[in-house]
C-alpha cells in the first residue's frame, strides 16, 4: 500500500524498496568514507564496510525502512527501525537463522541504519527520518528505542533525546575494532 511521502523542501521521504538496495550500498559507502574521518581510520571505516555496514534486506521486506531522495531522485539519506532483536549491521553480519520479533510490551524497538549522503549533512534528513521511525515504532505499541550508534552519529542522536548506555568496541573479523555507543531513550513524552 503506497502512503503519501514526507518532503522537507526539495527532499522527499519514502519507504525503501528491493530496487534500492544497490544504490543504498553506494550511499552507504560514501557516508562511512566522507563522514567518518576524524572519528575513525580509513582501516576502520574500510573494515566497517566490509564486515558491518550496508543494507538490511529484513528492514526494506518488513517496510520499516526509508530512505529520502533529492529533487533529482538520487538517494540523499536512509534509515529504519526494527521490530526485530538485531541491534546493527548488513546482512553480511547475518547467518541464516531468522531474526526473531522482539516484543513491543517489554523490548525497545531498534532505530536502525541511518546514512546521510556526505553533500547533504546537516539539513535535517536524519531529523525527518527518526520522525517517521518514532511515529511507527509507537503506532507498533513500542514505549522504548535502542540503537548502537557510531561515534560520528552519536551527536545526532543525543539531540534526538537518546542517551549513551554502554560504550563498546566491535570487534571486526581482520582484528581491528569500531568503537560505539549503545544508547536508548523512551518513546512517551518525547518528541522527534
Amino acid at each position: 500500500m503506497d502512503e503519501p511521502a514526507r518532503t522537507v523542501p526539495a527532499f522527499r521521504l519514502r519507504r525503501a524498496t528491493e530496487a534500492d538496495v544497490a544504490p543504498l550500498r553506494a550511499l552507504i559507502a560514501d557516508s562511512v568514507r566522507d563522514l567518518s574521518r576524524g572519528f575513525y581510520t580509513d582501516a576502520q571505516a574500510e573494515s566497517a564496510l566490509r564486515h558491518v555496514f550496508g543494507p538490511d534486506t529484513q528492514l526494506i521486506a518488513d517496510g520499516t525502512y526509508y530512505v529520502v531522495d533529492d529533487a533529482d531522485g538520487r538517494l540523499a539519506a536512509a534509515g529504519g527501525w526494527s521490530r526485530r532483536r538485531t541491534l546493527y549491521g548488513g546482512d553480511q553480519m547475518k547467518g541464516d537463522a531468522p531474526d526473531p520479533p522482539l516484543d513491543p510490551a517489554s523490548e525497545p524497538a531498534r532505530i536502525r541504519a541511518f546514512f546521510v549522503h556526505p553533500s547533504c549533512a546537516r539539513r535535517g534528513l536524519g531529523r525527518m527520518l527518526f520522525a517517521e521511525c518514532l511515529t511507527a515504532a509507537r503506532a507498533a505499541g513500542f514505549h522504548e528505542l535502542a540503537l548502537v550508534a557510531t561515534l560520528p552519529g552519536e551527536p545526532l542522536y543525543a539531540a534526538l533525546g537518546f542517551t549513551v548506555r554502554e560504550r563498546f568496541a566491535v570487534r571486526l573479523p581482520d582484528g581491528l575494532e569500531l568503537p560505539v555507543a549503545a544508547m536508548g531513550r523512551g518513546i512517551e513524552g518525547l518528541r522527534g
